[in-house]
């Protein structure tokens, strides 16, 4: 009798060898040929998404305006929610701008966030020809409204600043009659506080 491991053994012994074409059938281009993993060439690369100019010139200039770009992770959308672009085509370009390290991407709650950075701001502005004085919108400083150089009322009279009165706290927290000094309730009852015999 077979023990499992020789009953293995004799089924794959048995079965038929896949036979290679002769050399004499095979045309001399399949013979030249090398599997891709043994040539020198390099490994073959996905094939990448072709986007228009059109689409992604607004896809950029958008992001140079903005400074960063969200977008939903829904590949299906007929169109960005902001732009009249393919939701595809959005992401699939800002993936690549992320992987030539021009911006850096966060992923949150089914949304891509998409933020510019110093070396892409550069890119871009070199792609959409635009001169050095144009930033995007989150390398601007905001101004501030100046503040009045004018001296609160009450500011020097009581050293502090102006106080609105509290209607009926002020006569409660002033109240006169109160517990002496001296004074220590007892908590006669159960818990932590309870005294200890």
């Amino acid at each position: 009798m077979l023990d499992g491991q020789a009953y293995v053994w004799m089924a794959l012994l048995t079965l038929p060898y896949p036979t290679l074409p002769s050399p004499a059938k095979a045309s001399a281009n399949q013979l030249s040929q090398k599997p891709w993993h043994l040539s020198t060439e390099s490994k073959p690369t996905s094939p990448s998404m072709i986007i228009s100019k059109k689409n992604r010139r607004i896809i950029y200039e958008n992001l140079f305006k903005e400074g960063v770009l969200v977008a939903k992770k829904d590949f299906n959308a007929p169109k960005h929610e902001d732009l009249e672009v393919p939701n595809l085509e959005v992401i699939k370009a800002m993936q690549s701008l992320t992987s030539k390290g021009l911006v850096k991407t966060q992923f949150s709650w089914q949304w891509y966030y998409y933020v510019l950075t110093p070396e892409g701001v550069d890119y871009l502005r070199e792609w959409l020809h635009l001169p050095a004085e144009i930033v995007p919108a989150t390398h601007k400083r905001a101004a501030r409204a100046p503040r009045p150089a004018t001296v609160r009322p009450g500011a020097g009279e009581g050293g502090g600043a102006y106080r609105a009165p509290r209607g009926d706290q002020e006569g409660y927290r002033r109240k006169e009659g109160g517990a002496p000094g001296d004074f220590r309730p007892q908590f006669a009852g159960v818990g932590r506080g309870a005294p200890r015999e």
